[in-house]
């Protein structure tokens, strides 16, 4: 029988769906900060195994580490072959890497290939997919036709995104990549947000579909959205770019940001400590005064304190300064926050291209 050959797998831009299954063969925590979009963790050594080898690579030997690492990898490559890969077909062609395209890859890919399947392994394993992230992003973000969504806090922006996204048009959600809503009180309850690598992977993900013809439609940000930092070229080029400025009674504000923030209606104490962090703006009587609002439940006093007194305040001061074309914004009134009011401001929006 001529088993095929493991081939090298070298342009990772031009088609990563040729292939029908990306399997990711590191541990899990080296998956979980980073990975290439779409692959599979199937580990041949777990965070402890890994542990293991490498202290008795430095305390014992290389000959020993070897052994001890080559019976836990069959043993692991055995067990995922027996419940992931067993239907799968002669043709099925899976794209295997590991850290640096060495050992941990070449063994799946060599018992895969030895079973017949055409398996190919990243060259350069996960370093040179990151090493390629970091080199194209810039690239990838040259020449966008940006469309950037601006307005105070709570008038809507991440609705009229999703709403865009929803009837087809292209759009870069940083805030949803960054699972933070981009202010102090942006934490989304039980989600961690990702490493500064995932972020930007899912960054390249979108940006290397995009058609450069139409546009691509983003909100106004910070240059940090939470803890994580968005790249150089997508800042300069979203602050370069034609705004589109939406407007939103005050009242839907409030009700929106009531709907969106409703854990710290409940847990009102977490509330209290997350306004502590606007002291050194606002002074200890006023961030007391607010945190009685708070403990007494009056919502939607507080918010719309928060809005008029902090968060209006700090929109109006850095818009005009960062965004260079936001005097000539095309100007969205929203009538409200559900569908039809997406729809409404969809097609204004169409209406002016």
């Amino acid at each position: 029988m001529k088993y095929p050959e493991v081939c090298f797998f070298d342009d990772i831009v031009s088609d990563l769906h040729q292939f029908d299954c990306i399997i990711d063969v590191r541990s899990p925590s080296e998956f979980a900060e980073d990975h290439i979009p779409g692959a599979i963790n199937c580990p041949v050594l777990n965070d402890e195994e890994r542990i293991r080898v490498g202290t008795m690579y430095k305390q014992v030997g290389a000959f020993e580490a070897k052994r001890l690492g080559a019976a836990l990898v069959a043993i692991n490559i055995g067990n995922h072959l027996t419940h992931l890969f067993q239907d799968k077909p002669k043709e099925w062609r899976p794209l295997i890497y590991c850290w640096r395209g060495g050992n941990r890859s070449g063994s799946m890919a060599h018992i895969f290939s030895r079973i017949g399947w055409p398996a190919a392994q990243l060259h350069g394993g996960y370093k040179a997919y990151r090493q390629h992230v970091n080199e194209n992003i810039p690239l990838l973000a040259q020449g966008i036709n940006w469309k950037v969504l601006c307005g105070p806090t709570g008038s809507a922006k991440s609705r009229l995104l999703a709403a865009l996204n929803s009837v087809g048009q292209q759009v870069l959600d940083l805030e949803k990549f960054a699972c933070h809503r981009g202010s102090v009180l942006g934490d989304i309850p039980n989600e961690k947000q990702p490493s500064q690598k995932h972020f930007e992977s899912r960054i390249w993900e979108t940006l290397r579909k995009i058609n450069k013809t139409q546009h691509v439609y983003v909100e106004a940000e910070s240059k940090k959205v939470g803890n994580l930092r968005v790249p150089d070229s997508i800042m300069e080029g979203i602050r370069a770019a034609a705004c589109l400025s939406l407007k939103l009674d005050i009242r839907e504000r409030v009700n929106l940001l009531v709907e969106d923030y409703a854990h710290f209606v409940i847990d009102t104490e977490h509330l209290g400590q997350q306004l502590d962090f606007l002291t050194s703006i606002h002074g200890k009587e006023k961030i007391t005064q607010w945190k009685t609002l708070a403990s007494q439940h009056d919502i939607q006093t507080l918010v719309r304190k928060l809005l008029e007194e902090h968060y209006d305040l700090a929109y109006h001061k850095s818009i005009n300064k960062n965004f260079s074309q936001f005097m000539a914004a095309q100007k969205i009134h929203l009538h409200g926050i559900d569908d039809k009011s997406m729809q409404e401001a969809i097609r204004n929006i169409a209406a002016e291209k």
